[in-house]
């Protein structure tokens, strides 16, 4: 990588008391760029990203975005650096007591105190950069579809121009045929705007689609970071059992007895 990367992280550690999550990460993410992070359910994903946004403080290392050190800067003292942010949440996170365009305007309207006219008409604007119709601006969540909901979840993340989005298992929940019009959707939006982005998922088929790179998590530490061409021949071990899906190999799932 030339010049200085949007996202570095150097040697990020977490722990939540006796249990070690992260380990020591290091990663560079740069401008525009697509980085996956891949990894089984209880890894740490979430908890990088949450560290990344703030969310939680890590314990140790360095945190920066555009060469800012926010490794421990408090939250009330990263406004202009959450400025910056965008984000897909899993479970979509909409508010059912909204309609679906102040949902995607929440953060124009809350954050950056935007009139509710301009906001509303960049919200309707952004829907349709996601496929979606004007009309639905007026419904609720509870009308719209598992896939639709997904899609007003990418719209908010967009909607503010944000220069990085982060990805948090924006597949989970869909049958195949909507999760990859997700994927292309957020290909699209990505590279139309410039945007970069930092995604977790366990999705192979979402992380080939909206990766430039991918890098592989486990047991707190990234055990092998690649060109998201060489994913399924990456030598590596651990990624060759997680692509595949092999229950023998050297991870090792912790059943409870």
């Amino acid at each position: 990588m030339t010049g200085q990367p949007k996202i570095s992280l150097q040697d990020v550690r977490k722990s939540f008391g006796p249990k070690d999550v992260l380990t020591g990460i290091n990663l560079d993410v740069a401008p525009g760029e697509s980085v996956v992070v891949i990894g089984g359910s209880g890894t740490g994903k979430s908890v990088l990203l949450k560290c990344i946004l703030g969310i939680l403080t890590a314990d140790s290392g360095i945190i920066e975005v555009d060469g800012e050190n926010v490794t421990h800067v408090a939250a009330n003292d990263r406004e202009e650096t959450n400025k910056k942010f965008g984000m897909l949440f899993q479970g979509g996170a909409l508010f059912d007591s909204l309609p679906v365009w102040e949902n995607v305007a929440f953060g124009l309207i809350q954050g950056r105190h935007m009139n509710r006219k301009d906001a509303k008409d960049r919200a309707i604007e952004t829907l349709a950069k996601v496929g979606l119709a004007d009309t639905v601006g007026d419904l609720t969540p509870s009308e719209l579809s598992g896939g639709m909901q997904k899609r007003v979840g990418l719209a908010r993340a967009i909607a503010g121009s944000p220069e990085i989005v982060f990805f948090d298992e924006p597949t989970t929940g869909l049958d195949p045929i909507m999760a990859d019009v997700i994927n292309d959707l957020i290909v699209a939006c990505v590279k139309d705007q410039g945007i970069t982005a930092l995604s977790i998922t366990h999705d192979m088929a979402s992380a080939r689609k909206i990766g430039d790179r991918i890098a592989m998590l486990y047991h707190g530490k990234l055990v092998w970071v690649g060109n998201a061409k060489e994913v399924d021949h990456s030598g590596n071990e651990f990624v060759d059992q997680f692509v595949h899906g092999r229950a023998e190999g050297p991870i090792k799932m912790e059943l409870r007895r």
